[in-house]
This record gives structure tokens, sequence and C-alpha cells, in this order.
């Protein structure tokens, strides 16, 4: 007898953990703009998500580069992750972890400054719901494959 086929089930758990690991994946890694594009329109677009005006300070634009190549390469790590969720299984829990610490400091931040609810509670919420979606996941996933 060989190996048992996973099931249909086995198979909607990973579907949807990968899913949840890819969108946790995009969300970070649309902050490569941030590395690439010149300070106007990196401004611009800030200023579009409820920024004031920015005057260019070049260390401001040392901390905008370092900040969107960090966000960059973790939404890499989480699509990493995603293309082989079993070879990383240890881990995937604790990213899911950080994702749902990130979404509470940005809402409490967030609530704290008093910004406008847009974009910080859908980053929150985003936040909020990959990482518990990936914990959930990722359990689910551990018990099947056993």
């Amino acid at each position: 007898m060989g190996p048992e086929r996973p099931g249909a089930s086995d198979r909607t758990v990973m579907r949807w953990l990968r899913i949840a690991l890819v969108f946790c994946g995009a969300a970070w890694a649309v902050s490569a703009y941030g590395i690439f594009a010149p300070w106007p329109k990196v401004a611009a677009a800030l200023q579009g998500l409820g920024a004031s005006e920015m005057r260019f300070d070049p260390m401001l634009d040392y901390w905008l580069r370092m900040t969107s190549g960090a966000f960059s390469l973790l939404g890499v790590l989480f699509l990493v992750l995603a293309w082989n969720p079993i070879r990383h299984a240890a881990i995937i829990p604790w990213f899911g972890g950080l994702m749902i610490v990130e979404g509470v400091i940005l809402g409490v931040h967030g609530l704290r400054l008093n910004l406008r609810p847009l974009p910080y509670m859908a980053d929150s919420a985003a936040c909020l719901a990959g990482g518990v979606a990936i914990v959930w996941l990722s359990r689910l996933a551990m018990r099947v494959s056993r």
C-alpha cells in the first residue's frame, strides 16, 4: 500500500492557508512602491491617504526607503511561506501571530491619534483578519496532516 492521498478537506485547508498567506504577502509587498518611486510621487500618494503636505527631507526619504524595504521583504517572506506551507509549518503560526499584534498596534494608534478611519482601519482589519486566518488555518492544516 502506498501513502494515502490527501482528502478534499486537506487540500481545501491548504488552499485557504495559501490564500491567507498570499493576501498578507501582497499587503506587505505593495510597499515596494516606496522603494523606487521618486519623492514627489510618494509624498502625493501619502497625501492621498491622509497625510499633511510634506516637504522633502533627506532623513524622511531615507526612513521611507528603509521601511518600504523592510515591509516589502516581509511580504516576500509571506509569499515564500505560501509557496510551500508544509515545509514552513513550524513558523507559519508565528507569522499569523505577528499579523494579529500588528493589527492591534495599528488600531490602538489610529484611535489614539484620532485618524480618519481610512486607511488605518483597513490596515488594522487586514492584519487582524489575515493573522487570525493564518493561525486558525495553520492549526487545522497541522491536524489534518497528522
